[in-house]
């Protein structure tokens, strides 16, 4: 009994999510191609230590054969071109799967951070009805709130997500400006020095 009233509760709405989020994974992932399904087994099957052991063997076992050993005829002698091309053209196409898979990742990436951006945007107006209710209740009761008045009535506007992209915009170009004066007069004030140093040498 102890020890079923010290585990966590989980709310009903909560696990309601999970399982929604989950089913969601489920969804996207049975929606795969053959070729994702193919590019993403071959991206996580090169990340493992299994594929480091398989070329380890193979790549002694290669070299032992061309060198000789026990008189055995070579096919690929030192410094091993074929296994070189081999290698290479490997690496080639395993980059290329490294990069469908990631594609991939960056586009569920991308939906999910609209899901997110769309989420926070619901929740910003919910609390600014919250707020705006709870003023009026506070003023129908003759309520006196000690805080900003100026602030209150900034925080019961509806956020743009216009405005504050042109503001992330504004302020990136201010900053960028900035730098660059910064790098342009660190750029003078080293000319000043070489020329002071080159007059003292004089």
């Amino acid at each position: 009994m102890n020890a079923m009233k010290d585990e966590p509760r989980v709310a009903p709405i909560v696990k309601r999510n999970i399982h929604s989020l989950i089913l969601a994974n489920r969804r996207s992932e049975a929606a795969r191609g053959r070729q994702e399904k193919a590019a993403d087994w071959l991206t996580f099957f090169s990340g493992t230590m299994i594929f480091v052991y398989i070329h380890g063997a193979w790549f002694a076992m290669w070299m032992l054969l061309n060198a000789g050993v026990a008189g055995l005829p070579t096919f690929d002698p030192f410094p091993f071109g074929l296994l070189t091309m081999m290698v290479s053209l490997e690496a080639i196409f395993l980059s290329t799967f490294v990069l469908i898979s990631q594609n991939r990742s960056a586009a569920l990436a991308d939906r999910r951070s609209d899901l997110d951006l769309q989420t926070n945007l619901l929740t910003e107006h919910e609390i600014t009805r919250v707020l705006r209710l709870t003023k009026a209740i506070s003023d129908h009761l003759g309520l006196t709130v000690d805080d900003d008045e100026a602030e209150l009535i900034e925080l019961e506007k509806d956020v743009s997500p216009q405005g504050i992209v042109e503001e992330l915009k504004k302020q990136s170009a201010i900053g960028r400006r900035r730098s660059e004066g910064t790098r342009h007069g660190q750029h003078e004030e080293d000319k000043l020095k070489s020329a002071i140093k080159g007059r003292q040498r004089s």
